[in-house]
C-alpha cells in the first residue's frame, strides 16, 4: 500500500531533516514509528501527507508510492481524496466548533453519494462519548475527549491509511490504553491500516505488527513489534532497563545514549 523510498527532506533548500528514508505499510497493516524527540517522526508523516509546504519543506529524493502511485508532489487534497488521512500531534481541532461539526469537517471530501448521517454514527459507535457531548462546544471537552475527536474526524474520511501523531500525548495511561483500544477495534472492523508515531515505545509495539525506529533523520532499527519489544537495546534506550529488568541510573542511560548498539 505505501512505499517510502529512501526519502530526503529539506526546509528553506538548505535544512537537511530526512535523510535516506525508507518504510512501508502493507493493506491493513499497524505500524510504529518510534524515536525521540526531533527524530523526523512528524516530518516523515508530513511529507506522506502532503503537508510539508506549510513550513517551506519539499521531498528532494526518493519516492513516496500510494497504492502504486507516487504521491509526493501531490497536495494536501489529492492525497486525502486517495486515502490517506492525518491526525496530528497536539489535537488540533475546530475549538469554536461544536463536537459534531467538527466531525462533519472530516467528511467534506468525500465521494458522492456518501451517507454522513451513517457515517455520524459509525464514528458514535466507536466514540459514545462524542455522541453525547456531540452539541459541546470542541475547545471545552477534555484532552481525551478531543483526541477522540481528531481520531474520529479522520474516520469520517473512510481512509485506506490513517497516519496518527503522538495519539498519547498528554493522556492519562487510562486514556492511552482507551485511545489505542478504539485504534486497534477500529483497525479490525474498517480494515484501515495505521502508521502511529508514538514515543510510549512499549504501548504502540504493543498494538502493532511492524516497527521503525528513527534518529537523526534516518532509520535506525526496523522489525516485527514483538521482536522490538524484547530488544535489550530498545528495552533500555525507552525505559532506562538494563536486560535483567533493573532501573539504571540517569547517569549509566545518558552514557547508553551515546553508545546504542543499532547507531
Amino acid at each position: 500500500m505505501l512505499n517510502v523510498n529512501n526519502i530526503e527532506v529539506m526546509f528553506h533548500g538548505s535544512i537537511l531533516v530526512l535523510s535516506g528514508v525508507s518504510l512501508q505499510v502493507a493493506d491493513k497493516q499497524m505500524v510504529a514509528l518510534l524515536g525521540a524527540n526531533g527524530a523526523g517522526k512528524t516530518t516523515t508523516l508530513k511529507a506522506i501527507a502532503g503537508m510539508l509546504h506549510v513550513e517551506d519543506g519539499k521531498v528532494t529524493h526518493g519516492s513516496i508510492e500510494f497504492d502504486g502511485r507516487r504521491i509526493e508532489k501531490l497536495t494536501v487534497e489529492e492525497i486525502a481524496r486517495l486515502g490517506i488521512a492525518l491526525a496530528m500531534e497536539g489535537r488540533p481541532i475546530l475549538e469554536h466548533l461544536n463536537a459534531e461539526e467538527n466531525l462533519l469537517v472530516g467528511s467534506y471530501i468525500k465521494r458522492e453519494g456518501a451517507n454522513i448521517k451513517k457515517d455520524l454514527d459509525m464514528v458514535y459507535g466507536y466514540f459514545p462519548r462524542l455522541k453525547d457531548l456531540r452539541k459541546n462546544t470542541g475547545g471545552y471537552l477534555s484532552g481525551g475527549e478531543q483526541q477522540m475527536l481528531v481520531v474520529g474526524r479522520c474516520l469520517m474520511m473512510h481512509p485506506k491509511l490513517m497516519l496518527l501523531d503522538e495519539p498519547s500525548l498528554g493522556l492519562s495511561p487510562l486514556l492511552m490504553r482507551e485511545v489505542f483500544d478504539i485504534v486497534d477495534r477500529i483497525h479490525r472492523e474498517e480494515g484501515t491500516a495505521f502508521l502511529i508515531v508514538e514515543q510510549n515505545a512499549m504501548l504502540a509495539l504493543a498494538f502493532t505488527e511492524y516497527g521503525y525506529v528513527m534518529e537523526n533523520g534516518k532509520v535506525v532499527l526496523d522489525g516485527v513489534s514483538e521482536k522490538l519489544r524484547a530488544n535489550e537495546d530498545v528495552r533500555e534506550f525507552y525505559l532506562g532497563l538494563s536486560e535483567v529488568g533493573n532501573k539504571k541510573s540517569y547517569r549509566e542511560v545518558k552514557h547508553y545514549k551515546r553508545r546504542k548498539r543499532w547507531l
